[in-house]
């Protein structure tokens, strides 16, 4: 089943907003999947509702493996434990720890971005994608002068070197997610190891790292 074939898929992606949906729609097709249905629980404090809402549907009895994927913002290990509360509450499987898959129907695997153990969230990877580049020496020029005029540091950083590098590119209104389906991204950048490989492994039923 496809994620064309929308709920009936054996294989769901959950993941954070519209944006998320956008990137990770760009990456599986990069990758040549097309047996993951992507849904999003539109932000981590709607994750337990959603998640009650999915079990009761009656194509839920199909589904085989569920990949949630959310943003660390300051903690993984609390991202990471927020997302087995919500599990518990639905009284779904639940992995021992990150990187692991559940035992159970469905299998449930859970990545919590930027990957190994980070704070941050999916802008985090993007930056990563062109770190050290010339033109983030640019940006490095550009907040050093508004932060000077601020007076204050960025409060998300990441995601503003990622909005100020999309501003280079020949569209550059988009959001990160649309950008991915532009092309802007290097979808094969070791930065963006762990995510791919946590993909491959939801679509083969094995766990992700």
């Amino acid at each position: 089943m496809s994620r064309q074939n929308g709920i009936m898929s054996e294989t769901r992606l959950l993941v954070e907003g519209k944006d998320e949906v956008n990137f990770f729609e760009a990456l599986l097709g990069h990758l040549g999947v097309d047996t993951v249905h992507i849904q999003s629980f539109d932000g981590a404090l709607n994750l337990s509702p959603f998640l009650d809402g999915i079990v009761r549907e009656p194509a839920f009895r199909a589904v085989r493996r569920i990949g949630i994927v959310r943003d660390a913002d300051k903690s993984a290990q609390s991202a990471f434990d927020s997302v087995l509360s919500s599990l518990r509450q639905a009284d779904l499987p639940q992995p021992a720890r990150l990187g692991a898959r559940s035992g159970g129907r469905p299998e449930v695997s859970v990545f919590v971005m930027p990957g190994n153990g980070r704070p941050g969230m999916l802008e985090t990877i993007l930056h990563d994608t062109f770190r050290g580049t010339p033109i983030d020496g640019c940006i490095d020029g550009y907040f050093e002068c508004v932060g000077g005029l601020l007076g204050a540091d960025l409060r998300r950083p990441d995601k503003a070197r990622v909005h100020a590098w999309l501003a280079t590119r020949p569209d550059p209104h988009v959001s990160a997610g649309v950008a991915a389906k532009k092309g802007y991204w290097d979808m094969d950048h070791p930065a963006l190891g762990g995510v791919r490989e946590f993909l491959l492994a939801l679509r083969d039923g094995a766990g992700g790292p």
